[in-house]
C-alpha cells in the first residue's frame, strides 16, 4: 500500500488562508480568507480562532458559514429587542421569519434570557406601566393583553396586583366625564348605555362604572329641546298639526329620552302654537 507524501496530505485538508480582518465602522468585520471575503461578527472569529487560525479546513470553512448564518439572526433578533421590550412570544413569532432549527431557536431564547434581554416579567411591568398611563385601556383590556401573549399566569396577577386602583377608578370617571361633556346629541339614556358599552371595551368593570354613572346627574332638558328643533325642522315638511307632533314624540321616544318629559315638553310647545 503507497502512503501519500505529507504535502499531499495538508493540501487536502487546507482549503485556504486567512489573508485579512479589518473593523467595519457597524461593528462587523470584514474577513478575506482566500478569495473569499465575508462579513461576519467577533464572536464568530473568536469561536473558530481566525485570529490566530491563518489556514482554515474545509470542516473550518463549513462551520464558519453556520455560527455567521446564527449570528447574523441573533444580532437582528437584539436589534429588534433594542427597539422596545418584548414579550418570549413575540420574540418566538419574529424568529419564524428565519430559518432556524426548533432546538438553536430555543437556545438563543435561552441565551437571550440569559443575559437579562428577555423577560416576560419586565414585559408584563413595561406593558401595564405604557397602558396604564399613556392609553385610555383599563386593567381588564391589559389583563386580556397579557393573556393573550402566554405570559405566565402567576406573573399577570402578581403584577396587575400592584396597579393602583385609585389611579384606575380616577382614570375611568375622567374618561366619562369627558364623554358626558362632549355629548349633545344622545338622551341621557343612550348616553349612559353607550359610555357602559365603550368603557367596558376599554377594560373597565362594568359594576364600577354603572356605580359612577348612578352618582352622575345628566340633565336631559338641553338636548331634548336641541332634538325637538332638529325633528320640528325636517318633519314639519312633511306633516301638519296634529299630525306633527305625534311624529315628533315617536322620534323623541326613539332616541331614548323619557316619555314623560317627552309629552311635558310638547304640551310646552302645544301651548306656544296655539
Amino acid at each position: 500500500m503507497k502512503t501519500k507524501p505529507l504535502f499531499a496530505i495538508i493540501n487536502m485538508v487546507i482549503l485556504m488562508k486567512v489573508e485579512e480582518i479589518k473593523k467595519l465602522k457597524s461593528g462587523k468585520y470584514k474577513v478575506k480568507i482566500g478569495d473569499e471575503v465575508i462579513t461576519t461578527y467577533d464572536d464568530v472569529i473568536l469561536k473558530n480562532h481566525l485570529l490566530f487560525q491563518k489556514e482554515i479546513t474545509e470542516e473550518t470553512w463549513k462551520q464558519i458559514g453556520i455560527d455567521n448564518a446564527y449570528a447574523d439572526i441573533y444580532h437582528k433578533t437584539l436589534n429588534y429587542l433594542l427597539r422596545k421590550v418584548r414579550s418570549t412570544k413575540e420574540v418566538l413569532e419574529y424568529l419564524e421569519n428565519f430559518s432556524l432549527p426548533d432546538s438553536e431557536r430555543e437556545k438563543m431564547i435561552n441565551r437571550l434570557k440569559g443575559i437579562g434581554l428577555l423577560s416576560d416579567v419586565a414585559y408584563a411591568k413595561a406593558y401595564i406601566s405604557d397602558s396604564l398611563y399613556l392609553t385610555n385601556d383599563g386593567p381588564d383590556k391589559i389583563q386580556n393583553h397579557l393573556y393573550a401573549e402566554e405570559i405566565d399566569e402567576s406573573i399577570i396577577l402578581e403584577e396587575m396586583a400592584k396597579v393602583d386602583t385609585a389611579y384606575v377608578q380616577e382614570k375611568m370617571e375622567k374618561l366619562i366625564q369627558k364623554r358626558i361633556q362632549k355629548d349633545h346629541k344622545h338622551s341621557n339614556y343612550q348616553l349612559q348605555q353607550k359610555i357602559v358599552m365603550d368603557m367596558v371595551n376599554l377594560g373597565y368593570h362594568r359594576e364600577d362604572i354603572l356605580a359612577y354613572l348612578s352618582q352622575v346627574t345628566l340633565k336631559d332638558d338641553e338636548k331634548l329641546e336641541q332634538e325637538y328643533e332638529r325633528c320640528y325642522q325636517k318633519l314639519s315638511k312633511k306633516y301638519e298639526i296634529p299630525e306633527l307632533f305625534y311624529k315628533i314624540k315617536e322620534k323623541l321616544y326613539a332616541k331614548g329620552f323619557d316619555i314623560h318629559d317627552i309629552e311635558a315638553y310638547l304640551d310646552k310647545k302645544k301651548s306656544e302654537n296655539f
